[in-house]
């Protein structure tokens, strides 16, 4: 049960962050955070009452009082973050501290015609028009506790905006490190990304911890226009003792295809949401995800998929490697709507279990309101295959070597399918080192 003062603590830090903000913020920026903190007011912490976070108890985070992060910089290089984030150090990127914009950690003089790739903060500073009309349109607090939280303390994030018929041919990279002083922090980093129609961008939206206590709540509103093509990367490396909750909102038009990777590698209690409305007739959604969980880790992910309109096409494969006692969470829904005829989608989740006490919950759910669609759903829960392993044993491997080698190539199905060729070969470097501890 969360204690009623968890709520209160948010709201006080709201009145205090308004009364010194009031002069110096656009009255749509006010008006989009009373809307949130009325949200939140509203909706309150979710308990393991609500059905889609049955699996997941938030009370420690409710219960842990937060400092407003202040963009805290010390001791930190951009060679040490590129490193740590997976960040190509030839591309172009943009770097948050604690949820703050840093200007001498980012990259950004290389940015292509038709590319925008900037902090929020400088948006709102500009009053610019179009952020304006499109923050908070998409990611909706009335359902989601956390977003609606995100919205009532929005200050700054990322901007990205490609032009109509654009092909970024450069990843661009969004790195959120987050860093505990003296107190554990908070921040609230939000993302906004605008394809216009025909246009292309591979983006990497990439969460670092770097040491202590904090709690991450990140949002990202996607829109896809017409045709467009968006791969977008969000890869999670939160500290042992840092708190994650991440949202994507991605709504797309006719035509458009969205590739989105998750990778959930650490964090002491992590949740990702998202949720992709096709939109437009003909918009396909491909969703791939890996998590890897150990010690006493928890891992939720919750991901909808809504079919609004005819000929939509939907793939979803996640993927969970869990040992010592961790806990994994898969919730996956893909809904129908009645006018979605000829829809196309399937959806899988696979876990493998390292250990005795690692546990999984998965839940697979189909809403089909047409009568003329393909639709699949399946998910498995196991140890590792016998047959495999006596397999490579027999071939010369140790027992040790070959449990890696199987737990390699369960989690390389999905690193294998990303397309930048920089992130893929780091993160394999990554899976290699880690099975070879375990």
């Amino acid at each position: 049960m969360i204690a009623i003062d968890s709520k209160e603590r948010y709201l006080a830090a709201y009145q205090q962050a308004q009364s010194h903000a009031a002069k110096r913020v656009p009255a749509w920026l006010s008006e989009l955070r009373e809307a949130g903190m009325a949200d939140f007011d509203q909706l309150g912490f979710p308990t393991t009452k609500n059905e889609e976070w049955k699996y997941t108890n938030v009370e420690p985070i409710a219960a842990q009082s937060f400092d407003r992060a202040n963009g805290e910089a010390k001791l930190v290089s951009a060679s040490d973050i590129v490193a740590r984030s997976m960040a190509d150090p030839a591309a172009p990127r943009l770097v948050f501290v604690n949820g703050v914009y840093n200007e001498e950690l980012s990259k950004s003089a290389m940015l292509e015609r038709g590319v925008v790739v900037k902090s929020l903060g400088d948006f709102i500073k500009a009053d610019d028009a179009t952020v304006a009309a499109r923050l908070g349109h998409y990611a909706s607090g009335r359902r989601q506790p956390f977003v609606a939280l995100n919205t009532a303390f929005v200050e700054d994030g990322a901007v990205v905006s490609i032009a109509a018929g654009c092909r970024a041919v450069q990843p661009i990279y969004l790195v959120f490190v987050s860093i505990a002083t003296n107190q554990p922090v908070v921040s609230h980093p939000r993302t906004l990304i605008l394809l216009g129609a025909g246009s292309e961008a591979k983006i990497v939206e990439s969460y670092l911890g770097l040491d202590g206590g904090y709690f991450c709540n990140a949002v990202t509103e996607l829109v896809g226009g017409p045709d467009s093509v968006i791969e977008h990367y969000r890869l999670q490396q939160e500290s042992d003792t840092g708190f994650h909750v991440g949202a994507l909102e991605a709504h797309l038009d006719r035509g458009c295809h969205l590739t989105a990777h998750a990778v959930s590698l650490s964090g002491a209690l992590v949740r990702n949401n998202v949720r992709v409305t096709l939109n437009g007739e003909g918009a396909e959604c491909v969703l791939n995800g890996l998590y890897l969980a150990d010690g006493k880790q928890h891992i939720d992910n919750f991901t909808e998929i809504e079919h609004v309109k005819p000929r939509g096409r939907s793939l979803e494969l996640y993927k969970g490697i869990l040992s010592g006692s961790a806990h994994g969470v898969f919730n996956g829904r893909i809904v129908v709507h009645k006018d979605a005829q000829k829809t196309d989608a399937r959806q899988t989740n696979k876990n493998l279990l390292l250990s005795a006490d690692a546990v999984v919950n998965t839940q697979p759910q189909l809403e089909i309101y047409a009568d003329d669609v393909k639709c699949s759903h399946g998910s498995t829960i196991g140890q590792m295959d016998g047959d495999a392993l006596f397999y490579l044993r027999s071939r010369g491997l140790g027992v040790e070597a070959a449990r890696s080698l199987l737990s390699f190539a369960f989690a390389s199905d999905v690193v294998g399918r990303m397309k930048i060729d920089f992130l893929r070969a780091r993160l394999d470097d990554y899976l290699v080192a880690r099975f070879g501890r375990q």
